[in-house]
């Protein structure tokens, strides 16, 4: 939410960052982004010196910050803090350069025109310490009390950065207190020089007043007898307020020198701080994993801020325990004890500093151990002897106002003291790590929810028949399984898994009766199944894929595309076929023919591998074929599963593959052709030959393995598939020819088939 544009600014940004400052110095546990939120500001304006903000932003702020501290005297700290010893503040800096209180007082209306246009400044001087300011708001503004308490906090911290006490300060009038403006009389102590200035002042009066009295009463003798006591006197007084002075100047020459080089050393820390910033924000900006996130982060830690040993501790998803989840500088007996600890968030009792850090979303910074160690329990105690901790920082990692973790750093060996930067430098770290973490349990939480999605979309169409049941999933498996041994990227990997889950997705639209028919296929039918590959194109097209996704509706498409063009649904050839959709074709071809169907059973290992190698280069990839057979050869539990489907079969039912010419005749006529495949109840033979359906016949052939013998059957003509019947469109034109007897025997013919089931 940002603010009304049309609201007057009032109020400089290094009012704001006053407060900041005084926060982080001692109100730490407090999130200022939050707090930033809240009041409509953003970091970058804070930080930006020429930004102002309204009445309204400056109203908000003030409000949250009362209620996160528990201080309602906040304002009138940060008045005093804005010029404190320990604050290294532009206001700071400016009011050291003029030089004394006084000064600072007397050009107060001047100075403030710096830090706030809501109100007048106007100063009289009362006294060398003593000063009258008197602020009017301006017409339309409309101020609250605790700015007058700032502005008073202020004021007594002027005198303070001087050394000066603050004798008193006086607010007879107030507009809070029905005054048209605010009075302050402020008096101060006077400094040493400004005493002696006034005895030299004085002396020098004296002198000259005794010098006319003595000369007029008793002459030249007496005057020179009384005038050199008191020059001397008068000399000694000015030496002493001038050495004062000098004393004092170089007082504040080191002052403002030590206030110099402390400013010096905050943007040296600002400096590391935005380089550590860059570097984690590097190491973690293509992570999306918790486990990588934290080690890159753990290198940047070593490398800028030189500590001994850290480790991040991240609570477990019912947020009952705080567990070890990545660290460094331990030794394997101390990371296997990390490994075996943990920290429970569920028992009120439990006290430890990093179950307090994460609950209470503060940090500690402990540099001797021996001081909290009657807090905390035997179970904490024992943890800490084991891993020699003395002295430590714990900064709970925070993401959106929900703590995530704990991050803790020390050192052990080089016993480097531990220091408040050193804490809010990595609080800072910490927010970088939580803000990580949460977005890698969004990605995580998005990824599972995506993955979910495919899987009840894949389940959906293989529901529709028992038989296909997990057909989708197992085709993903061998996908994957190829993708592994051809050593392909995670990412395209992953984009394979989608496109092989919805290979399929375009059978949503293929009626039941088609889909489940027990016998043959009639060309309209099966025109009808082969559209499936364009309505899952078409389907998926629709959907918002990111990045490499972008490919799943082409690659899920294409998977009945064949290397020499004679697939569907558009013909491509070679390299015109996505390479993902030749690993799913070969993925699906695969669990089709070792999957039991209404029109067959599953295909034995042997036989199945054997078509896919010789399909292999006309209509498979040849590395995709070899990496399947490769990838299913190391998986024994996957083979032997797939063998024991093939179990229960019955052995005369096996079709294999069977390529030998074959003559016989029929209806008085002498007919060759050559078949495809053979079993023990028939074969299938490629002719041109218009016969009809149910012809007796009278073959002979021989095997490819027996050339020499040949073998004599008479049967039948099971079916015709031509171009008047076409039943199945992929085998070439020809008959389906049932025997009724064979010889010389049929043992042969078993001899041949069994070897495929081997």
């Amino acid at each position: 939410m940002r603010s009304d544009p049309f609201k007057p600014a009032l109020y400089n940004s290094r009012i704001i960052d006053t407060y900041i400052r005084l926060v982080k110095e001692k109100y730490n546990y407090v999130n200022v982004g939050d707090l930033l939120r809240h009041a409509k500001m953003e970091p970058y304006e804070v930080a930006d010196q020429g930004h102002w903000f309204n009445q309204e932003q400056v109203d908000l702020f003030y409000e949250r910050l009362v209620k996160v501290t528990g201080n309602d005297q906040i304002a009138r700290e940060a008045g005093r803090f804005a010029a404190a010893p320990d604050s290294i503040s532009v206001m700071r800096q400016y009011i050291l350069g003029l030089g004394s209180p006084a000064k600072v007082y007397e050009l107060i209306g001047k100075t403030t025109q710096n830090f706030t246009r809501s109100s007048r400044y106007e100063s009289r001087r009362l006294a060398s310490n003593k000063v009258e300011i008197i602020v009017t708001p301006e017409k339309g503004v409309c101020e609250k009390p605790f700015q007058c308490e700032n502005r008073i906090g202020f004021m007594e911290a002027i005198a303070n950065v001087f050394n000066n006490k603050l004798l008193h300060l006086e607010h007879p009038e107030c507009i809070f207190r029905n005054g048209s403006a605010c009075r302050y009389i402020i008096t101060w102590e006077k400094t040493s020089s400004a005493y002696w200035k006034k005895v030299r002042n004085s002396g020098a009066l004296l002198l000259i007043a005794l010098s006319a009295a003595t000369y007029f009463l008793s002459g030249w003798i007496a005057l020179l007898a009384v005038v050199p006591t008191f020059a001397s006197f008068i000399l000694l007084a000015c030496l002493v307020a001038a050495s004062m002075e000098k004393k004092e100047l170089k007082t504040g020459i080191e002052k403002l020198r030590e206030s110099t080089d402390k400013l010096l050393e905050q943007i040296n820390l600002n400096y590391t701080t935005a380089l550590l910033m860059n570097e984690i924000g590097q190491a973690i900006s293509k992570q999306v994993d918790v486990v990588a996130i934290l080690r890159n982060v753990f290198k940047v830690l070593q490398k800028r801020l030189d500590y001994d040993r850290g480790m991040v501790l991240l609570a477990d998803q019912e947020k009952t325990r705080l567990v070890f989840s990545a660290g460094f500088g331990y030794s394997v007996e101390q990371e296997n004890l990390l490994q075996k600890t943990s920290f429970h968030l569920d028992r009120p009792e439990s006290k430890g500093i990093f179950v307090l850090s994460f609950r209470e979303q503060k940090p500690f910074l402990v540099n001797d151990f021996d001081d909290i160690k009657t807090n905390l329990s035997s179970h904490s105690l024992t943890f800490a002897k084991k891993l020699g901790a003395q002295s430590f920082i714990v900064c709970p990692i925070v993401c959106d106002g929900e703590s995530v973790g704990i991050l803790a750093v020390d050192n052990v060996v080089t016993k480097k003291p531990l220091i408040q930067s050193n804490m809010s430098l990595l609080m800072g770290t910490a927010t970088v790590i939580g803000i990580s973490i949460r977005n890698s349990m969004l990605n995580d939480a998005r990824e599972y929810q995506f993955s979910s999605t495919l899987q009840v979309l894949a389940a959906s169409i293989d529901a529709r028949d028992n038989l296909t049941a997990g057909h989708a999933e197992k085709v993903t498996k061998y996908s994957l399984g190829i993708c592994q041994e051809l050593g392909l990227s995670k990412d395209y990997t992953e984009m394979i898994r989608v496109a092989a889950l919805l290979h399929d997705y375009g059978k949503i639209g293929i009626p039941d009766a088609i889909l489940k028919k027990e016998g043959r296929l009639t060309v309209e039918e099966y025109t009808q199944v082969k559209s499936h590959a364009e309505k899952t194109r078409a389907i998926l097209a629709q959907i918002n894929f990111e990045g490499i996704y972008r490919q799943v509706p082409e690659v899920a498409g294409s998977h009945h595309e064949k290397i020499d063009g004679t697939g569907y649904p558009r013909g491509l050839r070679g390299s015109e076929i996505p390479f993902g959709a030749k690993i799913i074709a070969v993925a699906d071809f695969f669990e089709a023919i070792t999957a039991k169907r209404h029109y067959r059973g599953p295909m034995p290992l042997a036989l199945a591998f054997r078509l896919l190698e010789e399909r292999s280069g006309a209509h498979f990839e040849k590395k995709v074929v070899k990496a399947l057979i490769h990838y299913l050869e190391k998986n024994t539990n996957l083979l032997e599963e797939l063998q024991s489907q093939n179990l229960a079969r019955e052995p005369r039912h096996r079709r294999v593959p069977c390529r030998t010419s074959v003559s016989f005749r029929v209806n008085g006529r002498t007919v060759s052709g050559t078949s495809t495949d053979i079993s023990l109840r028939g074969m299938y033979v490629a002719i041109d030959d218009d016969i009809e359906e149910g012809s007796p016949i009278e073959l002979s052939f021989s095997l490819p393995n027996s050339q020499s013998v040949k073998i004599q059957a008479s049967g039948r003509i099971a079916w015709v598939n031509n171009g008047r019947k076409r039943l199945k469109p992929i085998f070439p034109s020809g008959v389906g020819v049932e025997f009724l007897d064979v010889m010389p025997t049929g043992d042969m013919l078993q001899s041949f088939v069994g070897e495929f089931a081997s």
